[in-house]
């Protein structure tokens, strides 16, 4: 199913840290993280997304090298704002850079950039990134202070952190989850005013990723811990196909 031509069509990015998870639990060379590119790209991935962590608890730097190398799709490279990372995505130069918040003790991101009060730090870091190429994106929370530093900043991209919304869902607040999603759609409409690409993503599932599929704003979805879950039970190839049609629907 494609959106028609009057609407903008929408991108699914496959995050698959969380092959590598699985890999590093046992210290194997299996699964392999671009083998589970390769799986994406075929069920109708439109990107493939990694995050290289400074403690490299998932991805590691060979496995960026490798789907550099291996993947025809466009490689995001999710990312700390620090001098190794910088030195690291300025070696591969791959086709998008987004920068998010990161903290050693976490289990996964918690929430956005805080762009408007680093805005000096973060416009030096991404210049040359810029400058070699790279989309920039930068993960924020729907306050309308990182919308507006980000753009002043110059980066191309501002990807919005949709966990709490899913969370709030998840845990019966359906009201709360209701408020959550109405802040989101405004600083949606504000970003894309302000001459931003809009992406979404965290916490995404076949039952939550429809509202946000449906704003024509939103321009990509980056989905990864869900699909590689639910592909425990029906193979990843499958469980990307899926994702794919509820976005398309979502999007008619």
């Amino acid at each position: 199913m494609t959106p028609p031509a009057s609407r903008p069509p929408i991108r699914l990015g496959v995050n698959i840290d969380h092959v590598a998870t699985l890999r590093n639990a046992r210290g194997t060379a299996y699964p392999d993280p671009v083998r589970a590119a390769l799986v994406a790209q075929e069920a109708g991935a439109d990107g493939i997304t990694a995050h290289l962590r400074e403690d490299r608890r998932h991805i590691v730097d060979d496995d960026i090298a490798r789907l550099m190398e291996r993947i025809a799709l466009p490689l995001n490279f999710e990312m700390a704002a620090t001098d190794e990372m910088q030195q690291i995505a300025l070696r591969h130069r791959p086709h998008a850079v987004c920068i998010v918040p990161e903290k050693r003790e976490e289990r996964t991101t918690e929430g956005g950039l805080e762009v408007a009060a680093e805005a000096d730090r973060l416009a030096d870091f991404i210049a040359p990134l810029r400058e070699a190429g790279c989309r920039v994106s930068l993960f924020i929370g729907h306050d309308a202070r990182q919308v507006e530093a980000a753009s002043r900043i110059g980066a191309a991209v501002v990807e919005f952190h949709t966990g709490h919304y899913c969370d709030l869902l998840l845990e019966g607040q359906g009201d709360a989850a209701e408020a959550e999603l109405a802040q989101l759609r405004r600083a949606i409409r504000e970003a894309e005013g302000a001459g931003l690409e809009v992406h979404a993503g965290h916490g995404l599932t076949f039952d939550t990723v429809g509202p946000f599929a449906a704003l024509d704003e939103v321009r990509e979805l980056n989905i990864g811990h869900f699909l590689i879950a639910e592909s425990v039970f029906l193979g990843l190839g499958p469980a990307v196909a899926e994702m794919r049609r509820r976005m398309d629907a979502a999007r008619l």
